[in-house]
């Protein structure tokens, strides 16, 4: 068998079925209703034994593959029905396995029905994130959602959601997973759903295929796009309370982000399933296409996941484009749909290479939404580097408000962001705050939390680090998964064993200790500029001295590039080797400290040998540097490197060009050639961008595009 190779996605996220059967009876379920009735033949809940051979099986493959973090999502039938004491042992053996290796996120997928606070209380004691299941208001949600003897379920699910609520519980509650149908009015579903505040809405799809289509009552042309835009306008028109999953994600791959969904977008699956007897499947929701659909001959008893991952189901999933129909690849909103759900491509002719069967309503979404949301006015960052840096800060204050939104029932995140703003409202603390929330990957870190389980050691570590750079004293608590703590900006501190901490900063030094009951208080200040730096203490090097870049090599969030980084290293020969690369970069380009276009690194941060320079998915100043590159690579490449990070950055800040048609393209190409000096090919694409109807560009973008103009005179002369 073909080992999985080390630069493929990694399998982060576990679906756990710990219970096979539901205790009410959804005409739309998947599992049941559909294709595939595995169900029937399963153990009805999961034995211990298999409990431990899966804990053990996640343990190696988190250790092989360095990961930071793993979520581990207890799923059914309906997992409530295994019981508190069950629910207690399954939680505790993942607990005990997995936290002394990576840092365990733990949630759940319930219908509520039966939750009680014994429940919660074991989902508190592990931090289990619960998502319940509700269709909208009474009439929306039995549509279809009766229990076994067809009485209604609403009443007991809003119940559970109320439970969740209290205050008690209140962080353990993740959001409301609701099923589209047609038939329901939206706005009264979606005002059904908002009235229960839930930190998060994802609206999905309901599983179909070619061979069995969606339901379409009214025979309309895209009648679930028409669905979701009554519920996009009405979201608006709110202003956005909470997330709401599949908007989310078309909003941020029209502005080059990343999807942030499985059923749109490209994003390669990071998804493993475990049956209650201990087989691997693919996507559960693959049961809808036909029968085995999911299976891969797999079992936790004898293979492990580095296995499970070379499946060819699995591989198909990680494929990107390269894994759609050749009419998607044609398509003007690949980037937000990706082709759609997997699952939902299917037909039995020829399998899954096929547009999805909700493609219309897609392209309709994606169409409708880039309509409602393209900004024509003039945004200030184009004009030049030190104006799009302001911009992105505003941004990164946004997704801070958006953060602590998320984290409104945490303690703990009430007193840091207490201290935020008052570091916020003080005018010598403010930039250094603004310098923490600058830093690349502290972007990554707060998207990652809004789009998943959010961080809240993170959310504290960076006041705590913001704290100790303004130089104002506090003292923050929290728990603490693993055993290193990073400061964003700073570096990383090594502690004797995850659990609760006390973080004390003053001017120029931190204290760690243990918190809580019975623990040991000692700790030891650590004076963050000392040489050599204290024992336990990895601060993070800066080139060329004050005002270089950092050399992140520690960040957890670091690892957001399309290729392995490096682990932590003895940074003297790579960061002489950089300096060296400066040097000819100003002999080069003398101009390009005055230059309010040039590209800046804010952080550098070492990546696998062989891998040249690289963007990611961070926050705009972040660079990773292979740990081997030349000086002469790295000057000849960063101009052409640093150009793309500017438009990518100009992107996710401004509007340039309505997100379907040819602009976005021929910027693109124009860019690039610029940055290669292909001065006839910028020329060509840069006629074709002037040539274009005028709302083809915003004002923003026909500044750029007069911009690229300039420099081509400039730089063809």
């Amino acid at each position: 068998m073909t080992p999985q190779s080390p630069d493929s996605p990694p399998l982060r996220q576990l679906v756990l079925k710990i219970h096979s059967r539901c205790d009410l009876l959804c005409d739309h379920c998947y599992v049941y209703q559909h294709a595939d009735q595995s169900w029937r033949s399963r153990p009805t809940f999961i034995r211990p034994e298999t409990v431990r051979s899966v804990a053990d099986r996640l343990a190696e493959y988190a250790e092989t593959r360095a990961l930071e973090s793993v979520s581990v999502i207890l799923h059914g039938g309906e997992p409530l029905l295994v019981g508190p004491a069950r629910l207690w042992d399954i939680c505790a053996q993942l607990t005990r396995t997995l936290s002394p290796l990576t840092a365990l996120d733990l949630r759940m997928h319930t219908n509520a029905v039966t939750l009680n606070r014994r429940h919660l209380d074991v989902c508190r004691e592990f931090g289990v994130r619960v998502s319940v299941s509700l269709d909208g208001d009474r009439e929306a949600n039995d549509r279809h959602r009766l229990d076994r003897r067809g009485r209604s379920s609403h009443d007991r699910v809003v119940r559970g959601i109320r439970l969740l609520q209290e205050p008690e519980y209140r962080h353990l509650f993740s959001g409301i997973l609701c099923t589209v149908d047609v038939a329901n009015d939206p706005v009264a579903v979606h005002d059904a759903l908002t009235e229960l505040a839930p930190p998060r809405i994802d609206y999905l799809l309901p599983h179909s295929t070619w061979d069995s289509p969606p339901p379409n009552p009214a025979q309309a042309a895209t009648p679930y796009a028409d669905w979701l835009l009554a519920v996009f306008d009405r979201w608006e028109e709110q202003g956005r309370p909470m997330p709401v999953r599949t908007f989310d994600s078309v909003l941020s791959t029209l502005r080059g982000g990343p999807p942030l969904t499985e059923a749109m977008g490209l994003a390669p699956s990071d998804l493993a399933v475990i049956e209650t007897d201990g087989t691997f499947e693919q996507a559960d929701w693959l049961k809808t296409a036909y029968a085995g659909a999911p299976e891969t001959g797999y079992d936790v008893f004898r293979h492990g996941f580095a296995e499970f991952a070379t499946h060819p189901g699995v591989r198909a999933r990680q494929a990107g484009v390269d894994g759609i129909s050749d009419t998607c690849r044609r398509c003007p909103v690949l980037r937000s749909c990706g082709g759609g759900l997997y699952g939902h491509r299917y037909r039995s002719e020829n399998g899954f290479d096929n547009p999805s069967v909700f493609c219309a309503d897609l392209r309709s979404l994606v169409d409708g939404i880039a309509d409602r949301v393209t900004d024509r006015s003039f945004a200030p960052a184009v004009l030049g580097t030190d104006r799009l840096v302001w911009a992105h800060l505003e941004l990164d204050r946004l997704l801070l408000r958006r953060t602590r939104q998320q984290l409104a029932a945490e303690p703990d995140a009430a007193d840091a962001w207490r201290l935020l703003l008052a570091l916020d409202a003080d005018p010598e603390a403010a930039p250094h705050l603004d310098e923490v929330l600058a830093h690349p990957y502290v972007r990554t870190g707060l998207h990652r939390s809004l789009r998943g389980p959010a961080d809240t050691a993170r959310f504290m570590s960076l006041t705590a680090a913001a704290a100790l750079r303004a130089g104002v004293p506090a003292t923050l608590s929290w728990d603490q998964p693993g055993t290193r703590l990073h400061l964003p900006t700073w570096g990383t501190y090594q502690l004797d064993a995850p659990g609760r901490i006390e973080v004390t900063v003053a001017p120029d030094a931190f204290r760690v200790r243990a918190a809580g009951p019975g623990a040991d208080r000692e700790g030891t200040w650590v004076p963050v500029d000392e040489v050599p730096a204290p024992a336990r203490w990895h601060p993070l090097g800066r080139l060329l001295a004050q005002g270089g870049p950092l050399v992140d090599d520690a960040d957890p969030y670091r690892d957001c590039y399309p290729v392995p980084v490096a682990p932590p290293l003895a940074c003297g020969e790579f960061v002489e080797r950089l300096s060296r690369a400066y040097e000819l970069l100003d002999k080069d380009t003398p101009d390009r400290r005055t230059d309010p276009d040039a590209f800046r690194p804010t952080v550098l941060t070492p990546l696998e040998a062989g891998s040249g320079l690289v963007l990611g998915a961070h926050g705009f100043g972040a660079l990773g540097v292979a740990v081997d590159v030349t000086p002469e690579e790295f000057a000849r490449d960063l101009p052409r490197l640093g150009r793309r990070a500017r438009l990518t950055a100009l992107r996710e800040t401004a509007d340039l060009h309505p997100p379907v048609g040819p602009a976005g393209a021929l910027l693109d190409v124009a860019d690039d050639a610029l940055g290669r000096a292909a001065y006839e090919e910028a020329a060509r694409a840069l006629t074709a961008l002037t040539l274009l109807p005028e709302p083809e560009l915003t004002v923003t973008g026909a500044v750029l595009v007069a911009r690229m103009w300039s420099q081509w005179a400039g730089r063809r002369g």
